[in-house]
């Protein structure tokens, strides 16, 4: 199997729109939840989310272009290129049919769904915007960062709920490890804070009531009650480690393994004995040839609700064994609020930063210890030298996936 390389990152996050922000932001343990704008809350409980702050569309593409894109696409293709120019990738030089794309969404577009279905009941069949359905579903991306930067390579939208971002960066690594691409843009985007999102997601009784931006998406912490929804894009270069030596390229780590299974237990809960994310993250890590004495770091699915946080923590301790005492585990999603679609591709830049720079990012506001779940949260950033790391991904329907990544050594 070829080897893969990290080599560009980009991030549109509730904690700052470029790669530098949103780390530097979570090393300060910065919370970027707040108040919801994008709609009036006045008759729901949840009041709060994770909201991508001060975007313009105008700085990653023309006005135009922008205006056929909804916010999942415009956040997919300005992470896109923050990773593209990162890498510093020239199309021009590439055969563009070796370029590909797996960037996924769990949702797509409420937004249009929302509006358009108004216009139908307000006006009727023929005020239904014709660009409704291209501008809806999930896969346009894909699509339109395919379009936008001119790769014509394998281009797929995987949609595994939560696990949707983590999933797409495992599919691209196994495109580029079996031959088909050198190199892949992988990731995930997402932007559900609507009414209809939120509502359904309230009325599934996932989301936090909390009304202390501080301690609403607390991972791990006795007193969590639900995840908060937030938005944005994570998208990285993946490329064919001599493709990206031959070139000069910055290599910032070595993807070496992505393991993935299924519950087969519940719609929306995980496995009770963490079963599945166990086997994900075994496979990982044999796939990565590391044992998990190896392991330095782990950045957990984690997502505040209690059944989530608790059979992750005993996958952890099934995977790990005596191991597990030693590890680090941290939550991004206590910063970030819970992407959707679109957390596995942030949390996975988290992943590459921290081997880059030796820092583990805290769970922010966790305060309060659960007796179940007893692992090394990290409640303060720790500096530390990161040889190998973990990242989990859980989605509704029993998906689970973990990426291995390690530090570079030619």
């Amino acid at each position: 199997m070829r080897r893969v390389a990290v080599t560009g990152l980009g991030a549109i996050t509730p904690v700052g729109n470029s790669v530098e922000e949103f780390w530097e932001s979570l090393k300060k343990g910065i919370v970027g939840i707040g108040a919801i704008t994008k709609f009036d809350t006045e008759d729901y409980k949840v009041k709060l989310a994770a909201e991508v702050k001060n975007f313009d569309a105008g700085e990653y593409m023309d006005k135009k272009t922008a205006r056929r894109m909804e916010a999942f696409c415009q956040y997919a293709v300005a992470a896109a290129k923050e990773a593209v120019e990162d890498a510093g990738l020239d199309m021009e030089k590439e055969d563009p049919f070796r370029v590909g794309i797996s960037i996924g969404s769990g949702i797509g577009s409420l937004q249009a769904i929302e509006r358009e279905y108004q216009r139908l009941l307000s006006g009727g069949p023929r005020r239904v915007n014709p660009m409704l359905v291209p501008m809806m579903i999930s896969n346009m991306a894909a699509g339109n960062v395919s379009i936008q930067f001119g790769m014509k390579g394998k281009c797929i939208n995987v949609v595994t709920a939560c696990a949707t971002g983590t999933h797409s960066i495992g599919e691209a690594f196994r495109s580029i490890q079996c031959g088909e691409a050198d190199v892949m843009l992988a990731g995930g985007t997402e932007s559900a804070i609507t009414s209809l999102g939120v509502s359904g997601f309230t009325a599934l009784t996932a989301l936090t009531t909390s009304t202390d931006p501080l301690r609403a998406s607390i991972p791990f912490d006795k007193e969590r009650s639900g995840f908060v929804m937030g938005e944005g894009s994570g998208v990285v270069v993946l490329e064919e480690l001599e493709h990206a030596k031959a070139r000069g390229a910055r290599i910032y780590a070595e993807l070496s393994g992505y393991g993935a299974t299924s519950d087969a237990y519940h719609i929306t809960s995980p496995a009770e004995d963490g079963s599945g994310a166990a086997k994900a993250m075994e496979l990982a890590m044999a796939e990565a040839e590391v044992t998990p004495e190896q392991v330095d770091y782990i950045n957990a699915h984690g997502t505040s609700t209690h059944h989530n946080d608790l059979f992750e923590t005993r996958a952890i301790h099934k995977a790990f064994g005596s191991a597990a005492g030693k590890l680090l585990v941290s939550s991004t999603k206590s910063m970030v609020g819970h992407l959707l679609g679109a957390a596995g591709g942030v949390e996975f830049i988290a992943c590459v930063k921290t081997i880059e720079d030796g820092f583990v990012h805290p769970t922010a506001g966790y305060q309060l210890p659960d007796e179940e779940c007893d692992l090394n949260y990290v409640k303060e950033g720790i500096s530390k030298n990161i040889n190998c790391c973990l990242s989990n991904s859980l989605g509704f329907g029993g998906h689970n996936a973990t990426l291995c990544l390690k530090k570079y050594e030619d």
